[in-house]
């Protein structure tokens, strides 16, 4: 549920209802403006994401997702996805991460996802779903298949991101076609790394 309706179900469940001022941040606001007055200054740039702009929020390029994908020891795989938003987004945008299958997904006869980079090309490749679909139909493995929609379906299409992903056995893909991506696992026996660019993952 998305605007007004959202809104009145918050309501009929007894849930505190604050003014919009509430949600005001400084920060924010002033990347709302450098952002507004790029882009009435930019000429011949296809996105707001080729400029380089001094601020914490774009500094890298980096979006502020937060995903996790997990498996218990009966195979049983869950997703779950908070999106970071995007500032100066078109009005009654809903970007991939409310969207199931596009950018959070989990099915116990295959895998779980949760990704992030550019919803509206997430949600175009129903990235999540495709992936699960390629390991149930495609009889690829996981790693095969996350790749197969990162690097290469996505790519075609002028998409960043990546996705973190966990099928029913266990087995860990963590592919991004972006500078890097904060990402890390926890494994059975508690071993436990994280990642940021291309560092070695061979045998997750």
């Amino acid at each position: 549920m998305v605007g007004k309706g959202a809104e009145q179900f918050a309501m009929e469940q007894g849930l505190e209802m604050v003014d919009s001022s509430y949600f005001r941040d400084e920060k924010r606001y002033e990347q709302l403006m450098r952002i507004l007055e790029v882009e009435k200054q930019r000429q011949g740039h296809s996105s707001i994401l080729e400029m380089e702009l001094e601020d914490p929020y774009f500094k890298d390029r980096k979006y502020g997702t937060v995903g996790a994908v997990a498996v218990d020891k009966n195979g049983n795989v869950a997703a779950a996805t908070s999106t970071g938003g995007m500032a100066n987004k078109r009005y009654g945008r809903v970007g991939d991460v409310p969207v199931i299958g596009a950018g959070t997904y989990a099915d116990n006869a295959t895998c779980a996802v949760s990704a992030t980079g550019h919803g509206e090309y997430f949600i175009r490749n129903v990235v999540a779903h495709e992936i699960a679909s390629l390991i149930r139909y495609g009889k690829k493995s996981l790693d095969e298949a996350a790749k197969e929609v990162v690097m290469d379906q996505l790519v075609k299409m002028n998409g960043s991101g990546g996705v973190i992903a966990v099928d029913v056995k266990g087995n860990i893909s963590m592919p991004f076609n972006s500078t890097g991506m904060y990402r890390g696992y926890i494994k059975e026996k508690g071993q436990a790394k994280a990642f940021i660019y291309n560092d070695e993952e061979e045998g997750l």
